[in-house]
């Protein structure tokens, strides 16, 4: 059961991109395809974040917070 729920957050979040930006992606090539499913999860995230800081009355500062601390570490 507790393996349903983490499936069902994740179906759930695969819904609203889907309802939000559209079944489709346009990319031609798989790079740019994984691309495109990126940057509408990177918007995806946004939205959810600027929907909860009007929801619950959040301030975010982001300057607060160093640029090194919001980059991912990927090394190829």
């Amino acid at each position: 059961m507790r393996h349903y729920h983490k499936r069902s957050n994740v179906e759930s979040v695969f819904s609203m991109m889907k309802r939000k930006f559209g079944p489709c992606i346009r990319g031609k090539y798989s790079e740019s395809q994984e691309n495109e499913i990126l940057c509408k999860a990177l918007c995806h995230n946004l939205c959810v974040l600027i929907q909860e800081m009007f929801e619950l009355g959040i301030k975010v500062d982001f300057q607060e917070v160093s640029a090194p601390e919001f980059m991912c570490k990927i090394e190829w």
